[in-house]
């Protein structure tokens, strides 16, 4: 199960997948910052997630529908 619905057309922009993951780490440094542990481990920890899930992995949609096409008979 995927918490970010990589489908949608907001995330296909990279700069806007590079974005938000630099927002997740920004809020694990303010909350590190702020001394308070386990927010920030909970911040970082899905700063990793969104890494992982768009830049790591992410597919474009135009590229699942094509994947997911049956082969074409000869």
């Amino acid at each position: 199960m995927q918490l970010i619905d990589t489908s949608h057309s907001f995330y296909r922009p990279l700069w806007r997948r590079i974005a938000v993951v630099a927002f997740c780490v920004g809020w694990t440094i303010v909350e590190l910052v702020g001394n308070q542990p386990f927010w920030a481990v909970i911040s970082g920890a899905l700063a990793v997630y969104t890494a992982y899930v768009l830049l790591l992995t992410f597919r474009p949609a135009t590229a699942l529908v094509e994947a997911e096409k049956p082969p074409e008979e000869v």
